[in-house]
């Protein structure tokens, strides 16, 4: 019998490896078949989706989708540094920008920065810091501009979104890559020296994150142009959400272009087009604010109905008609990269250095609520996300240096950044409690936290990020087999298309079995036996190990996915989020040991690189089980379950222990504060609300030993009958009573001084001082 077999045996396992080994009967046989379905069920794209889908370059986080990323690859990425002249500009003109902004005025009195800070942020070319030099910008690195934009929110979102933006997506960046050499040539060198003022209108009332559905809509036709006819264009805009809009001198548009009478060709509908139209071109509607959230950058609506205007008002001219959501998807990588990341980073290094200080300030119970644990928790996530944020931060914008265009990094890096900020300031208005919530020039923290809403909603809203793009444009372009076997799948030409197909289809099988080989070994063996380069840092060794467990698996689990769910993954976008969550969390942590490593891993800092890791690799953990535990079919969920897991969860919550030396770094000064807090604004006196608490953690550093003493004295019942004896006058009574010295009493004054000013919280006459800004009435003549 076992004489049979064995032969039987032998002839089947050497007709399936002709038939899948033998490229023409494979493709004949199997490969045909399988090309024929996949092309009936794959949906049909848009040319939008098309452009959006292709748009932005592949970067780290291909390597994260491949299962086995390469780690020499990761550390040999340049560490993002400032020129002198970068660093100058940091040291002189974004500290004096800083100086000249006071956010209680521009929020309660101006509503506007002042004139002086306008004229200030024009002149030293804060406006044209993307634009080459020799078109009269500054011509700093993406690093550079993100290190001015980090440093300007810790001090006001009016200064920073007023240089942020025509530094990001807009008419500065579109001339750059698109414009002719007589738009460059007029407009570059007057946004440079801030003569002209952009703002970009894309957003309508009824498109919002799907901006390529916007119903604004130019026809081309003939009219007059300076005395002319000329071919040209009438447009009707309704746009909303503009920032820069009320104050813009040029504004950028973008619309649907139509030709229906043929002046441009044969084609009808010629697709979304950009044009420049300065502000006060006829028919030309701006010049009214929004309020979001009471922050007073300039943003608002701008219209117009039938605006005729020449085509050399598209950006690149009448050749570039059409190509409008191509050039938008293309250039949304770099800005999406810096701006937000940059100014909700800010905010973070602004909470951390403030509400560190303040809890340490702050004391009850007779002692500083820095140290109760509870405010120790809340304390820990400021330290670990903001570590983890700037990391991002930085690495992110070095990409764009790189000359990448990362577009599911950038939009990882806007959506997780934006929701750690939120998680930060929301702990930090915990944490200071009544402070916070009564607005006024004594509260630090609560124009921040009035405004986090806004970064999780502009530049792509945050549900739709991480539901929609995360995973389903990084999964077509970050894997190395699906993109190429959509293309083949449209290419015209059957024949090469199903030899394409054949090839990536069989290379993509075995990617996947690979995978789910590895991912199942590394789960046996806790991924101890993962090689690592020689020289990362031995306290990090095993994160790099584990990471790679995370890629076989991710990318295993995404494999299976998209063949059990196939077109279906789109629509069941819990799932597909939870898939962009691990992606997400990979970064992240790849971000966080680069800067460990690129900053000569300080151990000062290691409990914050160990607990952000361990938050990362538990969220990570979760986000695995919100997918196998959703999976439509139980079968494949338990069998996902046994390889990717398959002795339970190996990763828990970071550590108390690891929590409390996150939590101790922030209530003292240190070099480990000072790096965590690089970019934030500290004025130097007490007068500024930031000023005076930094002022006041070291008063109170240097009284704690004083405080000592006197509450032994307390114990001692030397003070039990004095009447000062008491939470606020305690120090006085101490004097009196000779148990502190004279400078002990004058050391005690100062921090109490300092504490007080800390303490306060702002009130106002019953109008809110709106009185003295109304008219007076004048008397009638007599």
């Amino acid at each position: 019998m076992i004489e049979t077999i064995i032969p039987l045996l032998a002839v089947v396992a050497v007709a399936v490896a002709v038939l899948i080994g033998v490229r023409p009967i494979r493709r004949a046989l199997i490969s045909r078949p399988i090309f024929s379905t996949y092309k009936k069920i794959l949906p049909q794209m848009s040319e939008t989706e098309r452009d959006a889908l292709e748009a932005g370059t592949v970067w780290w986080d291909g390597e994260l989708f491949r299962g086995k990323p390469d780690w020499d690859k990761l550390l040999a990425y340049p560490v993002p540094k400032l020129t002198p002249e970068e660093q100058s500009f940091m040291d002189n003109e974004v500290e004096e920008a800083c100086r000249l902004v006071d956010d209680w005025k521009v929020s309660h009195v101006d509503q506007d920065m002042s004139p002086e800070a306008w004229k200030y942020i024009k002149d030293k070319g804060f406006l044209g810091m993307i634009i080459p030099k020799k078109y009269g910008g500054l011509e700093f690195s993406a690093y550079a501009h993100s290190q001015v934009v980090t440093k300007l929110s810790t001090r006001s979102s009016a200064l920073s979104v007023s240089v942020m933006v025509p530094n990001s997506l807009g008419p500065a960046e579109l001339l750059l890559h698109y414009g002719t050499d007589a738009q460059k040539n007029h407009y570059l060198p007057r946004l440079a020296k801030g003569l002209e003022i952009p703002a970009f209108a894309l957003t309508s009332p009824w498109a919002g994150s799907d901006a390529a559905s916007i119903p604004d809509v130019g026809i081309v036709c003939k009219g007059m142009w300076q005395g002319k006819e000329v071919v040209g264009m009438r447009v009707t805009w309704d746009k909303r959400y503009i920032t820069l809009g009320p104050v813009c001198t040029i504004l950028g548009l973008a619309f649907h272009l139509y030709d229906p009478d043929g002046l441009l060709g044969g084609k009808k509908h010629i697709g979304i087009t950009c044009a420049l139209v300065p502000w006060d071109h006829p028919g030309v509607e701006t010049r009214r604010r929004l309020f979001p959230l009471n922050a007073q950058f300039m943003n608002g609506p701008t219209r117009g109905k039938e605006v005729f205007m020449p085509l050399d008002f598209i950006i690149g001219g009448q050749q570039m008609a059409g190509q409008g959501w191509r050039m938008l998807m293309e250039c949304l990588a770099a800005g999406r990269s810096i701006s937000l990341p940059s100014s909700n980073t800010g905010m973070a290094q602004l909470t951390a250095r403030t509400v560190g200080a303040y809890a340490r300030v702050r004391s009850q119970f007779k002692m500083a609520i820095g140290k109760f644990e509870g405010v120790e928790e809340a304390l820990t996530r400021i330290g670990g996300y903001t570590y983890m944020m700037d990391a991002v931060r930085k690495m992110t914008a070095g990409a764009v240096d790189l000359g990448e265009k990362p577009s599911v990094v950038s939009a990882i890096a806007k959506y997780h950044v934006t929701e750690r900020a939120r998680v930060v300031v929301n702990d930090g208005m915990d944490v200071i409690g009544g402070k916070g919530i009564c607005l006024g020039p004594s509260n630090f923290l609560g124009r921040a936290y009035q405004q986090i809403p806004i970064g999780i909603t502009v530049e792509g809203a945050n549900i739709l990020t991480r539901s929609l793009i995360l995973f389903g444009q990084g999964a077509i372009r970050c894997h190395p087999y699906v993109l190429k076997e959509m293309q083949a799948a449209q290419n015209p030409n059957g024949t090469q298309g199903l030899d394409q197909f054949d090839r990536a289809l069989w290379s993509h099988i075995g990617f996947t079995i690979s995978n789910g080989a590895r991912a199942l070994w590394h789960g046996i063996t806790g991924s101890r036996f993962v090689s690592v380069p020689a020289g990362v840092a031995p306290e990090a060794r095993r994160y790099y190990q584990q990471m790679t467990r995370f890629s076989a698996a991710f990318a295993f689990l995404s494999d299976v996915s998209m063949l059990v769910l196939g077109g279906g993954l789109k629509r069941r976008e819990k799932l597909s989020a939870r898939l962009g969550d691990i992606l997400a969390q990979m970064y992240l942590m790849s971000a966080t040991l680069k800067r460990y490593e690129s900053e000569g891993r300080q151990q000062a800092d290691a409990p914050l690189m160990h607990w952000s890791i361990w938050d990362s690799m538990f969220k990570a953990q979760l986000a695995f089980d919100g997918v196998i535990a959703n999976y439509p079919s139980k079968f494949v969920a338990f069998f996902l379950n046994r390889v990717i897991f398959p002795f339970g969860h190996p990763y828990v919550v970071p550590s108390d222990d690891l929590g409390h030396k996150v939590a101790k770094a922030l209530i003292a000064p240190s070099a480990t504060r000072d790096r965590l807090t690089a970019e934030a604004y500290v004025p130097k006196t007490e007068t500024e609300a930031v000023g005076a608490v930094e002022l006041a953690l070291h008063a109170t550093i240097d009284a704690e030993p004083i405080d000592a003493k006197i509450r032994e004295a307390e114990k001692a019942g030397k003070l039990d009958d004095n009447p000062d004896a008491n939470v606020r006058d305690v120090a006085h009574a101490a004097f009196s009573a000779g148990i502190v010295t004279a400078a002990e009493y004058a050391i005690l004054k100062r921090r109490n001084e300092l504490r007080d000013i800390v303490i306060r919280v702002d009130d106002f006459p019953m109008d809110f001082g709106l009185a003295h800004l109304q008219p007076v009435p004048q008397k009638a003549a007599a």
